[in-house]
């Protein structure tokens, strides 16, 4: 049988590892056993962050959202509450961009969602004034 050698092989491997570590700093772009180690980890690196930008981008749309919403003298956890009161399905990409974009529309919303919560403000007052009255006389 004849000898198989993977000169070609190994040096194709090599070559697919090298341009991946391109732009790397020191030896880890040109030497097989540090860029490998470095292009593998950079791979874990990717893997994971794919899901951390989006934690992240959530949580950007979350602190505009807010914004907006106080200016409009509201909380956002009362903002959104009010959304689903009010029975309005939008998602907080969307929300976002409405906020910095249409401010006019974003205070329509702002004003359907307060609207929403006025009946449970309005219950919570009287409750709570008669829980004072109640004291007062006692």
């Amino acid at each position: 049988m004849a000898r198989v050698k993977r000169g070609v092989t190994s040096h194709a491997k090599h070559k697919k590892v090298l341009k991946a570590a391109k732009g790397f700093y020191g030896r880890r772009k040109n030497t097989i056993r540090a860029a490998k180690a470095a292009v593998d980890r950079s791979k874990q690196f990717a893997t994971r962050d794919r899901r951390v930008k989006k934690r992240n981008f959530r949580a950007l749309w979350i602190q505009r959202i807010n914004a907006g919403v106080r200016e409009h003298g509201l909380t956002y956890a009362r903002f959104i509450d009010g959304l689903n009161k009010a029975g309005i399905e939008v998602d907080r990409k969307v929300l976002s961009d409405i906020a910095i974009h249409e401010p006019e529309a974003f205070a329509a919303l702002v004003g359907q969602a307060k609207t929403a919560l006025a009946y449970i403000k309005d219950d919570s007052d009287t409750a709570y004034a008669r829980a004072v009255g109640e004291k007062q006389a006692a």
